[in-house]
């Protein structure tokens, strides 16, 4: 069984792939199934042969991305410079699993890894091509963030309280007085008023594949509408660091602003995500956060 990290997450494992491919999709039935041990937090994805892979939504409020993939990526796939998943099948739910599920085309590569990247600052460049390519696609019906705090593109505001009780919690790992004056800059910065642009809103690690040193694809969508572009800067600090930041930023031309409320969007996602993870990924506690310390120093460092 693939481990819980929510609580109203249902029962995941390879045996229920098997099922549903065998009752809904018995051309592709019977090939090896493995988790992929990079699953994100919304959805599980199992690789099955050597061409399929199979995401199932953990949860109800996670369900619905195939849907959204197998409207829009084919959309968005000719504009971008990187590969993107491409949805084959839309699964329907069954007495052992309750939602919608997708099986997708396997793209090879392994997860983002700052010391894997034959130059980090190229590929820093290289993902910002993305970003900009994926910024110029006509947004004309496009989804927008659903009303909630956690949908990336979105003011700030509505996640203070939460950011102060997280930090209150955590308040012996942290310079508070810092961690507040760098929040109250992101703040003050919360006011974008422009167009809405395409954002992917997730560019984390687990959701960029590297092949031979470079960014070879760009993955998982749930995220992607249209809303406040400064949702596609959070990888300066989620993926790089040094010159490849500085790379990054300069071939996005990032504005202070923007990167200010960017930069609290990064720090407010991983103070929450604290506390909410220690109680569900049991395990030694990490108590140096090394990536909010190196966002600090950055903010420091524009101060």
């Amino acid at each position: 069984m693939v481990a819980k990290l929510h609580d109203d997450e249902v029962d995941i494992d390879a045996h229920l792939v098997a099922r549903l491919l065998a009752e809904q999709f018995p051309q592709w039935a019977g090939a090896p199934i493995e988790v992929v041990a990079a699953s994100g937090t919304d959805n599980v994805t199992f690789r099955v042969g050597a061409e399929l892979a199979v995401r199932l939504p953990r949860t109800v409020g996670t369900q619905g991305q195939v849907e959204k993939d197998l409207t829009w990526l084919p959309r968005l796939a000719p504009h971008l410079p990187r590969a993107v998943p491409e949805p084959l099948a839309l699964g329907e739910p069954s007495a052992d699993y309750p939602f919608t599920w997708g099986v997708y085309r396997w793209l090879e590569g392994e997860p983002f890894r700052l010391d894997r990247l034959a130059d980090p600052s190229a590929t820093a460049r290289d993902l910002a091509e993305f970003i900009r390519c994926l910024q110029t696609v006509d947004t004309t019906d496009a989804p927008v963030p659903p009303d909630d705090p956690f949908s990336r593109g979105t003011p700030l505001k509505p996640r203070d309280a939460m950011f102060r009780e997280a930090l209150d919690q955590l308040r012996d790992e942290f310079d508070v007085e810092l961690v507040l004056a760098a929040w109250e800059a992101s703040l003050a910065a919360d006011t974008y008023d422009g167009p809405a642009r395409w954002v992917h809103g997730d560019l984390m690690a687990g959701n960029l594949l590297v092949a031979n040193g470079n960014l070879s694809a760009v993955i998982d969508f749930g995220t992607a509408w249209a809303a406040d572009p400064a949702a596609d800067v959070l990888p300066a600090w989620w993926l790089f660091e040094g010159d490849a930041r500085q790379a990054f930023r300069e071939a996005l031309d990032v504005d202070p602003t923007t990167w200010a409320r960017a930069r609290g969007w990064a720090l407010s996602l991983s103070m929450i995500a604290i506390p909410y993870y220690r109680t569900r990924r049991p395990g030694p506690v990490d108590k140096t956060h090394p990536f909010i310390t190196d966002l600090l120093n950055d903010f420091k460092a524009d101060h």
